[in-house]
């Protein structure tokens, strides 16, 4: 199945388009994205097959790249922007010795200065100085804006795009695996087969870059899988055949509720009654004791809102920072 492909069959008769869906309920999916699909290519499809345009994604993954996207379907995108800032968990490939423009395969050729020197010592101490918390300069073929574009797209104009480090954490920087190989233009090179955890905001393309830079030569990401985005990994992950599949089997398509959404994402309060009343009203209530956005899961196990502490008047107090479930 491609991005082109239709939903399903066109009705008797008609324009040539494939019949609406109905609506899917509000909720989230666990996309396991194929390799050669924008995000963009996915929540398209995701549209069609939830029967509805409210649906959003949770962080995009380079056409190359597979594996975890989280996608909001109705009132649910309206959480994703905190899924978004979640920590990612990701298996990768990086090629030392090579370079490319977008420091992944899809670039072009920078340099190929080998790898036949590098020692597995050196990309140990290489590794070591990119974790933890650091200052990444983020890959110049990326989303973020310079002077009101895209810095993907000045560098496809041919301009020199130089970004600004930002600081970001890298957790969890394993090596699963080393092997030494050649190029297809016969260059000596390294191949790491990794595991790295890192913050929102994070280029793992850029780390394979700085890695290669840290071990005295260039260095690439072959292959990217990701594994993790908060509290939702592979083993939650359905393909797109799988999603297609249960909607034509069950009539509609089947999402991870409100509420488990959100006890996936964030510490949970139990409310009673009264304080699921207020919140529907967007009142406030008494503080959670926590730090950061709370969900708020009232007695039927509802979703009711989103709540923060704060002060009011020199009294603490949650907050309902987006409420889900309005008083009726």
């Amino acid at each position: 199945m491609s991005p082109d492909e239709p939903a399903g069959p066109a009705e008797p008769g008609g324009s040539g388009r494939p019949p609406r869906r109905p609506t899917a309920p509000d909720g989230f999916l666990v996309v396991d994205k194929p390799a050669g699909w924008t995000s963009h290519d996915v929540v398209g499809r995701c549209r069609r097959l939830a029967g509805t345009r409210k649906v959003g994604h949770a962080g995009t993954l380079d056409p190359m790249a597979t594996g975890v996207l989280v996608v909001g379907v109705g009132r649910a995108t309206r959480l994703l922007t905190y899924v978004v800032g979640a920590e990612k968990a990701y298996d990768a490939t990086v090629r030392l010795g090579v370079g490319t423009t977008t420091d992944d395969a899809e670039g072009e050729l920078t340099g190929a200065p080998g790898a036949a020197d590098v020692t597995e010592a050196q990309v140990r101490d290489a590794v070591a100085g990119l974790t933890g918390d650091i200052l990444q300069v983020p890959t110049a073929v990326s989303a973020i804006k310079v002077d009101g574009r895209r810095a993907y797209a000045r560098v496809r104009a041919g301009e020199e795009v130089e970004l600004a480090a930002r600081p970001v954490t890298v957790s969890g920087f394993d090596v699963l695996a080393v092997r030494r190989a050649e190029s297809d233009g016969g260059v000596p090179v390294l191949d790491l087969d990794v595991r790295v955890v890192v913050s929102s905001g994070t280029y793992v393309r850029a780390l394979a870059r700085d890695l290669g830079a840290a071990a005295g030569t260039a260095g690439h990401l072959t292959a990217l899988r990701r594994t993790r985005v908060g509290g939702y990994t592979l083993d939650a992950a359905r393909t797109l055949e799988e999603l297609e599949a249960q909607a034509d089997a069950d009539g509609v398509l089947a999402t991870i509720p409100l509420a488990d959404a959100a006890r996936a994402t964030f510490p949970v309060r139990e409310l009673s009654a009264d304080d699921a009343r207020a919140l529907g009203f967007g009142q406030w209530v008494a503080p959670t004791g926590r730090p950061g956005t709370v969900a708020a899961i009232g007695p039927g196990g509802e979703l009711v809102a989103l709540l923060e502490d704060t002060r009011r008047k020199g009294q603490p107090l949650a907050k309902p920072v987006l409420v889900l479930a309005p008083a009726g």
